[in-house]
C-alpha cells in the first residue's frame, strides 16, 4: 500500500510539473509557429495552429523593413557596457558593505536597499534631465550609464561575500594585503557563482529594456532590440507574423545563456541566501 501510494504521489508531482511546463512553453511555441505563417493565418479566428506553408520570408522581412542588424550590435554594446559596470562597481560596493566596518555602514546599506522599493519609472524624468544636460541624448552613452549601477546587484554580491569564510581575509591581512588586494586577489575569485548569477540577471533585464530607449533615444538607428521591435507594430495594421519572426531573432541569444547557464546562476542565488 505504501508503495502504490509513493507511486500515485510520484506519478501527481510528475502530471503537474509536465502541465507547468506546457504552460511555460506554450508561448514560445506558438511564437514560432505565428512567425511561419501568412498574414491571413496568423490572424485567422479560429486560430490556425499549423501552417499550410512555411513562410521562411517571414524571418528576411525583419532585416529588409528594419535595421535589424543595427538593433542587434546596439543592444550588445548596451547590454555589454551595463555588464561591465555592474559586475565592477556592484562587487566592489558589495564587498565594502559586507567586509568593511565604516562609520555608517548598515544606514547606508538600508538606504541602498530603499531604492528597490522605489518603482523605477520615478527615475525617468531625471535621468532624462541629466542626459540632456550632459548633451547624451540618442546616444549609446544615454542607454549604458543609468544601468552600470544597481542596487539588486550590491544586495546579491554582499550577501555572496558574507558567505566566504573570515579566515581567508585574516589571513591576508598578516601578509600585508591592503583592502584592494583582498578584494581583488583573494574574494573576488571566489565570488564566481555571484558574479555569474548577476551576469545572467544584468543580462536578461539589459537585453529587454524597452521604456527607457524609446524616452532618451530618437532615431531607429540608435535603438536596441526591444525598442526597435516597437517598429514593426503598424498604426492600424500589425503583420504578426514578421513581429513574431523579428520577436523571435531577438529572444534566441539569451535562451541560450539562460539554458548553459542555469546551473551556475542557481548556484550563485542559492549561496547568497545562505546568509543574511
Amino acid at each position: 500500500m505504501a508503495t502504490s501510494r509513493s507511486k500515485y504521489k510520484k506519478s501527481a508531482v510528475h502530471i503537474i510539473l509536465i502541465v507547468g511546463s506546457l504552460v511555460m512553453v506554450g508561448p514560445f511555441i506558438w511564437m514560432l509557429l505565428t512567425s511561419i505563417k501568412t498574414l491571413g493565418e496568423a490572424t485567422k479566428v479560429p486560430p490556425v495552429i499549423f501552417p499550410s506553408k512555411i513562410q521562411w520570408e517571414n524571418y528576411v522581412e525583419v532585416f529588409t523593413s528594419l535595421p535589424f542588424t543595427n538593433f542587434y550590435v546596439n543592444t550588445v554594446i548596451m547590454t555589454g557596457g551595463i555588464l561591465l559596470g555592474q559586475l565592477m562597481l556592484c562587487s566592489m560596493a558589495g564587498y565594502a558593505f559586507a567586509r568593511i566596518n565604516f562609520p555608517g555602514r548598515n544606514i547606508l546599506f538600508i538606504l541602498f536597499l530603499s531604492v528597490l522599493m522605489i518603482p523605477s519609472q520615478a527615475f525617468l524624468i531625471p535621468q532624462y534631465l541629466l542626459m540632456e544636460k550632459i548633451g547624451w541624448l540618442d546616444s549609446l552613452q544615454a542607454l549604458i550609464t543609468p544601468g552600470v549601477f544597481s542596487a539588486f546587484g550590491t544586495f546579491l554580491m554582499r550577501q555572496f561575500f558574507m558567505t566566504l569564510p573570515k579566515e581567508l581575509e585574516e589571513s591576508a591581512r598578516i601578509d600585508g594585503c591592503n583592502h584592494f588586494q583582498i578584494f581583488w586577489k583573494i574574494m573576488l575569485p571566489l565570488a564566481k557563482p555571484g558574479l555569474i548569477a548577476l551576469s545572467i540577471t544584468t543580462v536578461l533585464f539589459s537585453w529587454k529594456s524597452l521604456m527607457w530607449p524609446l524616452i532618451v533615444n530618437n532615431s531607429m538607428e540608435m535603438m536596441p532590440l526591444s525598442a526597435g521591435l516597437a517598429y514593426l507594430k503598424g498604426q492600424h495594421v500589425t503583420d504578426y507574423s514578421i513581429l513574431m519572426a523579428g520577436s523571435l531573432l531577438a529572444l534566441w541569444p539569451v535562451i541560450l545563456i539562460f539554458v548553459f547557464l542555469q546551473k551556475h546562476f542557481i548556484e550563485g542565488i542559492t549561496f547568497t541566501g545562505s546568509k543574511g
